[in-house]
């Protein structure tokens, strides 16, 4: 899936993300503020959650619920200094437990990353707008 669109054509990219049905694991690249946590929240509505959602920068990861009771861990794992530290808060258990998982900044973990697993790169474009890759 290759998409360009704007803020304003989030929630419907979103929606065709999860109707694309990706592999339960999604690895989110994009340089700083190309807007990978704002397309996390819209997948997060998109799949039911009514909570508020924000970026785990310092907790490393969130928990949230969705309305039909699905779990979806949403993780920033920026400030990791090493993959031993992601291990220090059970990250493998998260990753195989079936649940969505939704990761940022992936590549400072790539040993740990399961072998099924979706990637979504996201680039900002001079006009603005976001192309979005799905593989």
């Amino acid at each position: 899936m290759k998409v360009e669109y704007s803020l304003d054509q989030i929630n419907q990219v979103a929606k065709e993300i999860i109707e694309s049905n990706p592999e339960k694991v999604i690895l989110f690249h994009g340089e700083m503020g190309t807007g990978k946590t704002t397309l996390i929240k819209a997948l997060c509505r998109n799949l039911g959650v009514e909570n508020p959602t924000s970026s785990p920068t310092f907790s490393l990861v969130n928990e949230y619920k969705s309305t039909d009771n699905q779990i979806i861990y949403h993780f920033d794992v920026y400030r990791l200094k090493n993959q031993t530290e992601a291990l220090d808060i059970g990250f493998d258990e998260y990753l195989y437990s079936g649940h969505w998982c939704f990761i940022e900044w992936a590549e400072k973990i790539p040993d740990l990353i399961p072998e099924n697993h979706s990637v979504i790169t996201i680039t900002l474009l001079e006009n603005g707008n976001r192309l979005l890759e799905l593989v």
